[in-house]
């Protein structure tokens, strides 16, 4: 008994397409990498029932249509109920919705009724005529009366109710007990916008709190959070910033911009340094109208910021604000915040630091779980003839030389598999060409012979400096031997050097290579144009600075990537443009290609990664998860993941195989530093 007498009644109105649904393509993975789990706040004031509006894109399939839900949730250990989900198209489920706003409506719930209806495209004369008395069938009537008696026979009793509140998805969720009491709030005519999405989001700001009391709830939390002890001080201050930027915008939201810059200009100061060029750009909003369409705004709205406390820190703050009765604070940290609670001791200042300073707070801890093969793939079995010094000879003398002992072919050895390593074959990688095996053959034998760098052998190094570069250098580029560097430049041309004695030269024509002889020993001497040598060559075809470059392992392509939100792919044999790419729909800001060569990974200012083969005109993968522009882009040595580097202050790692983020790195203060942090990242891994 005691167990029916806790359960909880949900019902949940959601929007369905008509149409059949429509599944994405396995190589476009979304790979937003959030991880999962459910969410760890609770509300302070125990349990109600619950009501839930939930809506869904109608999407491409046709108008969308809302399909009534009801379910009761069971608490540990009673047993699940079964729930029905009828369409609306009768009129039993256009009277049971009617019915769930009639109740919203006898609650003084008019937030929710009126986010429901809106969803719902139900006017507001058909809720209030639905249930009027003197009504034909009086089923509408009935209906919202036997839901209202059955929600509230199954609250458990009386508490306090929490304010109405909307989370990150669209779904509107009203706690508390039936016959609790809402702050009555102030309900209008919603006009239909061009986009629906958007006012979605700003609706979640249209909290109907005292504007005044702003100040007083976030000093109060201030002053207590200064006064607890040092070991739950430092963890509670990251609530700070949300805080501030959420109660900042609400404030905005709902037009008491006066307010709102007083609120600002009392507490923007005693946020992190790291955090000063949001609020510059934070600053700015100071309309309802600045709101719409705002990507920053969005940021803070769509993700969640995530906060790393442990449990007895939250127990405390919990406390405080059950004590308080500080529901304005409490609505925000379980609307907009994700507390990842964890047991242990509290972390202290300096643990904190190094994780935190992203756009979206820490990473949590589902996203680090996925396995990443982090080893490098098993080397090919080259066999590597022997020098002529090896072979036995006379020397000057005469006299015959010492025989040495015979070496081991190199890479003749099967060398053990990395246990970390993925399988060989987990991705298709190309095969090695005949010009790769004896790149890889020079550079073994050039690795039996590098000696032990220390104090007393220090290696010689060789600088280049670009100078006079009045077109403006915006991207460079080096070949793994340094035999040729490529620059980008603002006036949107691809500049490429030979920085050894040996000259660029173009390929023959057409009609001059037939008359040469495929079948000599030096045809690929023979192919190139002596009077085209030169050192320098200028490839045209972008329209706008170009941003990245990148050489193929086997120096015979390069890709580059412009403002012109496209990516090209250069022949080094006739240095013309071979294929352009076009994907991203802003400016390209990196390029590069894999290890292996065949693949490379673009980013841009439309916040996604993409994988690209360069025989495929469309990418293979999209890796969606950024809140800011990618700036930088680099591949595992072992192909089969992606690091992007972006202006959200976080590095992503990327699972080639299925698109998923198996990691996310946080710790980076300001957005200059991805760039090199991202750099630093791929030559760590390469080590």
């Amino acid at each position: 008994m005691a167990a029916l007498a806790e359960e909880q009644t949900e019902v949940a109105v959601k929007l369905e397409p008509e149409g059949p649904p429509t599944l994405l393509p396995p190589q476009a993975g979304d790979g937003a990498g959030e991880g999962g789990g459910g969410t760890t706040n609770n509300g302070p004031n125990g349990g109600g029932g619950n009501v839930a509006a939930a809506s869904s894109a109608g999407g491409d399939g046709g108008t969308p249509k809302p399909v009534v839900a009801v379910s009761t949730v069971a608490p540990a250990g009673a047993a699940p109920v079964p729930a029905a989900a009828p369409e609306v198209g009768a009129p039993h489920d256009r009277q049971t919705l009617l019915a769930v706003l009639q109740f919203l409506r006898q609650s003084n719930l008019r937030e929710a009724e009126e986010a429901l209806r809106r969803e719902a495209r139900l006017l507001e004369e058909a809720v209030a005529g639905s249930g009027a008395p003197g009504e034909a069938d009086g089923t509408g009537a009935e209906a919202a009366s036997a839901l209202l008696s059955r929600v509230t026979a199954s609250a458990p009793g009386p508490a306090a109710p929490d304010p109405p509140s909307t989370g990150a998805s669209g779904v509107v969720t009203v706690s508390g007990s039936a016959s609790g009491t809402a702050a009555p709030g102030k309900v209008g005519s919603v006009a239909v916008e061009d986009q629906p999405d958007v006012s979605a989001v700003l609706s979640a700001y249209n909290q109907q709190g005292d504007p005044a009391m702003y100040e007083e709830y976030y000093s109060g939390l201030k002053h207590f959070i200064e006064c607890s002890l040092d070991c739950h001080r430092a963890e509670l201050s990251q609530l700070f910033y949300p805080l501030f930027v959420h109660m900042y915008l609400e404030l905005v939201y709902n037009q008491h911009e006066n307010e709102a810059k007083s609120f600002f200009e009392k507490f923007h100061g005693d946020q992190e340094c790291y955090y000063q060029d949001d609020l510059r750009v934070l600053s700015s909003l100071t309309k309802k109208e600045h709101m719409k369409g705002n990507e920053t705004m969005l940021d803070f709205r769509t993700s969640k910021f995530v906060l790393r406390i442990s449990r007895d820190s939250y127990q405390l703050l919990k406390r405080h604000l059950q004590e308080k009765q500080n529901n304005q604070i409490w609505n925000i940290v379980q609307e907009h915040l994700y507390i990842d609670i964890f047991d242990g001791m509290p972390r202290s200042k300096q643990q904190i630091d190094a994780m935190v300073g992203s756009l979206a707070g820490e990473a949590k801890r589902e996203a680090n779980k996925s396995k990443v093969f982090f080893g490098l793939l098993k080397e090919p079995e080259i066999e590597v003839p022997l020098d002529d010094e090896d072979e036995e000879g006379e020397n000057e003398e005469g006299k015959p030389k010492k025989k040495k002992p015979k070496k081991d072919s190199i890479g003749s050895k099967s060398k053990k598999q990395d246990p970390n390593a993925p399988p060989q074959n987990r991705i298709p990688l190309p095969e090695l060409k005949d010009s790769d095996k004896l790149d890889k053959i020079m550079n073994m034998k050039e690795t039996t012979k590098r000696v032990r760098l220390g104090p007393d052998c220090l290696p010689s190094i060789c600088f280049y400096t670009f100078l006079n570069a009045y077109q403006g250098l915006t991207a460079v580029d080096v070949t793994d031997d340094s035999s040729l560097i490529a620059g980008g430049f603002a006036d949107s041309t691809v500049r490429v050097w030979s920085v050894t004695p040996k000259k660029l030269r173009s390929v023959k024509q057409a009609a001059d290579l037939s008359l040469i002889d495929k079948e000599s020993d030096d045809v690929l001497e023979r192919i190139m144009d002596e009077k085209t040598a030169s050192e320098l060559k200028i490839l045209y075809g972008h329209s706008g600075p170009v941003y990245g470059a990148s050489f193929s392992p086997d120096r015979n392509y390069l890709l580059s990537s412009s403002e012109d939100g496209t990516v090209r792919l250069w022949s080094l044999q006739t240095f013309t443009c071979l294929v352009g790419y076009k994907g991203h729909n802003y400016p390209v800001w990196d390029t590069q290609f894999s290890p292996y060569g065949y693949y490379f990974v673009s980013g841009g200012h439309d916040r996604v990664a993409r994988l690209w083969a360069t025989d495929h005109y469309q990418p293979l993968r999209i890796f969606a998860g950024h809140l800011a522009d990618v700036n930088c882009t680099r591949f595992h040595p072992n192909s089969n993941y992606v690091a992007t580097g972006s202006a959200d202050r976080t590095v992503r790692l990327w699972d080639v195989l299925n698109g998923n983020c198996v990691r996310i790195f946080t710790g980076h203060k300001v957005q200059w530093i991805i760039q090199s942090g991202c750099g630093m990242l791929s030559k760590h891994l390469k080590i």
